[in-house]
């Protein structure tokens, strides 16, 4: 695979960590460290290549706390001990799960670096020795930031905002800030974004954060805070700010350069990686494979992370343990829901039985973004295949929601009847156009399009049909009371507070509702 930016950036981070003295991933941060490390502009470019690296495992959260939590997952472990169990039954007792622990930790981590690298802009920020390249830096950080604490957002509403680097016990004393507060810092951190960062890079710097996903993230923001709230503090806020997201969504696609691929699978193929290429990337995680002359490994793990191990042995003889280590099914709702002709069924999932050491295996399962030609020689860690974080044909059906919304000035109900015809013509999948597009439709349409991407739960949070879509899946799916599946209750929208936390500080954070 073509090297690739965010993968150098992660090696430079990692091995950079590794084999000298000045160490970024400390925490909490040694000041005397800091100051000593940032002398020199490729101090500060290592400085933010270090923010990058904490997105390395966000595709792996998304698999796992949003496919997983959602309707396209029906999960059956043998003992019922699996990690991701409890995510996929809605057990309340998960606040010490595996999953929900990395979400914060991972996080909060990125924001730490973030607030490492943007102090020491302010005070030791001469020594970049280019203005322009250090506003561009600041750009890079505070959208990383935002990043990080929109994903928080989504997943535990209420959670502290930090705006400098802190050391144990100050972090001990801040207090979760309501959601409508955390959502104003995230807005302030991508506004500056928007206004200084550019619309593409050249050379080594493609891949970094450009304007146009700090304008997609804010679009994403604005639609989020107008979901309903259930009740809770959640992502939700029952604001009409389809409005404002309009405007940036139509600048991306007027003045971005993106592209709408008119093949499906060509967007996920590994010899598409690159973003100069691969027009449907608005914002990658990006990845390298076969590094040579580290024991370390850079490449892509969320690849296999929902489909068997087994699978993998049985039709490729794989002896790297890529897989889970359990099927975890999709759904029959989901599965069933895609047209015969449908390119994206059976790209999407897997639909052939294997026969395993337990004997024939008929349970569908994701396979998006497995080609068994590229398995990895040294490690499963090691896929060489990037992760979408931003597609652009999101982007066109973020669009259509927005109209469908009630915004105005910026399309019609024949642009979303376009958008939708459009995606669902390159999945062979319309035989008649359909008009008159619905909101039940398009989310329908999201569900096909984006299955494996891990945009489900977050879809269904934004929906305001979450609590009844779900709970009427659960009693179809599991109508055999095989799972005996929990009902879903207005808490589960979230996740909660990690029990590492709360044990940190005994009566700092109280924990969610319903948990």
């Amino acid at each position: 695979m073509k090297k690739t930016f965010f993968l150098s950036i992660i090696t430079a981070s990692m091995i950079f960590v590794s084999s000298c003295n000045k160490d970024l991933n400390q925490a909490p941060i040694s000041l005397g460290t800091t100051d000593n490390f940032y002398q020199s502009a490729s101090d500060f470019i290592q400085g933010i290549n270090g923010v990058y690296n904490d997105l390395r495992n966000y595709p792996d959260r998304l698999l796992f706390l949003s496919e997983i939590r959602s309707d396209n997952i029906y999960g059956v472990s043998s003992l019922g001990v699996r990690d991701w169990d409890p995510i996929n039954n809605f057990q309340r007792a998960i606040a010490g799960n595996t999953y929900v622990e990395e979400a914060w930790a991972a996080n909060f981590n990125g924001i730490l670096r973030a607030n490492t690298l943007l102090g020491k802009i302010t005070t030791n920020g001469a020594n970049i020795g280019s203005a322009s390249l250090a506003t561009r830096l600041q750009g890079e950080a505070r959208y990383l930031r935002a990043f990080y604490y929109f994903d928080l957002v989504k997943y535990f509403g209420k959670v502290p905002v930090i705006d400098h680097p802190v050391l144990s016990d100050e972090a001990n004393t801040i207090g979760r800030s309501p959601v409508a507060d955390v959502y104003k810092f995230i807005i302030a951190d991508l506004q500056f974004a928007i206004a200084n960062l550019p619309g593409s890079y050249t050379g080594v710097d493609v891949g970094r954060v450009t304007k146009y996903a700090a304008e997609a993230t804010l679009a994403q923001v604005y639609m989020a805070r107008s979901g309903v709230t259930y009740g809770i503090d959640g992502p939700g806020l029952g604001l009409n700010e389809w409005g404002l997201a309009l405007p940036l969504i139509n600048d991306i696609i007027t003045n971005g350069g993106f592209v709408f691929n008119p093949s499906y699978a060509s967007i996920f193929s590994y010899t598409n990686q690159s973003p100069t290429t691969n027009k449907e990337a608005v914002f990658d995680v990006m990845y390298q494979t076969g590094l040579s002359g580290t024991a370390a490994v850079y490449g892509a793990d969320f690849v296999w992370q929902l489909a068997p191990n087994q699978w993998f042995k049985a039709v490729k003889n794989d002896s790297k343990s890529n897989g889970s280590l359990e099927i975890i099914p999709t759904s029959n709702d989901l599965t069933n829901s895609y047209a015969t002709a449908d390119v994206r069924k059976a790209f999407n999932i897997n639909l052939t039985p294997y026969t395993d050491v337990s004997g024939t295996e008929a349970r569908p399962f994701f396979k998006k973004y497995i080609d068994l030609t590229k398995l990895p020689s040294s490690s499963r860690f090691d896929w060489g295949i990037n992760f979408i974080a931003i597609r652009y044909t999101d982007i066109l059906m973020m669009k259509a929601e927005c109209i469908l919304r009630g915004a105005t000035g910026g399309g019609t109900q024949t642009d979303v009847d376009a958008i939708v015809n459009q995606i669902r013509t390159r999945a062979n999948a319309a035989a008649v156009p359909l008009l008159n597009v619905t909101l039940a439709q398009l989310f329908d349409e999201r569900r096909k399009e984006f299955a494996d991407e891990g945009s489900r739960w977050f879809d269904l949070q934004r929906s305001g049909n979450l609590i009844a879509i779900m709970n009427a899946w659960i009693t179809a799916e599991d109508g055999t009371a095989k799972k005996q599946m929990n009902q879903v209750i207005p808490g589960y929208v979230i996740y909660p507070v990690p029990q590492s936390q709360l044990d940190a500080a005994p009566g700092l954070y109280t924990q969610n509702t319903g948990y």
